[in-house]
């Protein structure tokens, strides 16, 4: 945040008293300025709320943080099983944050900063953004993060996938020297269910092409996390076998590139196909329904959390085995 130097005329006497006071009367100055600002768009009841002096000086108390504190947060976030991506993103939110506030636990800066970022992001990324500054604020043990509430998601129909929109999206992907990657992903993607992030998270070691089985690795010391926080298998039918053979062949021969689906350059090529990546997750989910698939062994291949619900917790066990023959039956292999 850029700083401006601003020349004020004050009566003496004040000056004085706030000196003997041991007050900072050019930060407290700023303070009041940006709480007036961030009053005119709140209610009444709010503003009164914001009115509110503090005990001991009128005015918010407020701790320094150092950049060794916020260190600190991120390596214990990364113990609780975080990927090394999602801890730079959350890095990033917050040191911009952080940097806003003047590395204060300010509440007056901090809405203003909260309804600043609000008018910039989408209501998903706004909400993503203050959960990981109420979150961080929590750690601190500030009393008045909680009162950091969010909008809800707003209410969406999810998007039908249909096969056609699959066969438009190879198609439009075809003739580019790409083609075996992506056919592979796209098919891979039909066929598990798995997230568009777990895709890009694949190593070529976690197929295993002669069974027909993907293993999705949660393990973030290799860069792999799932939703979940656990590790799971999933199936594909035997034409994307076919398809996969073909990209793993070029992919373990002479290929220059080192993952087997980088993001940045998948969602470059998606950039204008009929769908997106996440989508193919989408199709396998509805497909299965269509199919009459059982929503417990769906929910299992998808990496479903199993919270809250009884009969997965509790009573289903399949074994792979088990898993292999129901997706068989389901996807008419």
């Amino acid at each position: 945040m850029s700083r401006r130097k601003v020349t004020l005329r004050l009566n003496s006497d004040v000056v004085e008293r706030a000196k003997n006071a041991g007050m900072n009367l050019s930060y407290f100055l700023e303070v009041k300025l940006v709480e007036y600002l961030a009053l005119l768009n709140v209610t009444p009841r709010r503003r009164f709320e914001l009115l509110l002096p503090s005990r001991r000086t009128g005015f918010q108390v407020l701790e320094k943080i150092s950049p060794a504190t916020l260190k600190e947060y991120l390596k214990l976030r990364a113990i609780s099983g975080i990927s090394k991506n999602w801890k730079r993103d959350i890095n990033s939110i917050l040191t911009k944050y952080l940097t806003y506030v003047d590395w204060n636990t300010d509440k007056t800066r901090t809405i203003s900063y909260i309804a600043t970022i609000q008018k910039q992001y989408s209501i998903c990324a706004f909400r993503k953004q203050c959960y990981q500054v109420r979150r961080f604020l929590n750690y601190l043990n500030i009393e008045w993060a909680d009162n950091i509430q969010p909008p809800k998601e707003p209410e969406h129909r999810p998007t039908r996938i249909t096969t056609d929109n699959i066969g438009e999206t190879i198609e439009f992907l075809k003739g580019g020297n790409r083609q075996l990657q992506l056919q592979a992903l796209i098919h891979l993607g039909i066929d598990s269910g798995m997230r568009a992030k777990e895709l890009y998270q694949l190593q070529s070691n976690d197929i295993d092409l002669a069974n027909r089985i993907i293993y999705v690795n949660h393990n973030p010391g290799k860069g792999q996390t799932t939703k979940t926080g656990k590790s799971r298998i999933s199936f594909f039918t035997e034409q994307t076998q076919r398809v996969l053979s073909d990209y793993l062949t070029y992919f373990n021969n002479g290929c220059l590139d080192k993952k087997l689906f980088a993001k940045r350059t998948i969602q470059k090529e998606f950039k204008t196909a009929p769908i997106r990546v996440k989508q193919l997750r989408k199709y396998f989910s509805q497909e299965w329904d269509r199919r009459g698939g059982p929503t417990s062994i769906k929910k299992l291949l998808m990496g479903h959390s199993t919270r809250g619900d009884v009969d997965l917790s509790h009573y289903n066990a399949q074994s792979e085995e088990d898993l292999k023959q129901i997706y068989d039956k389901v996807m008419g292999m």
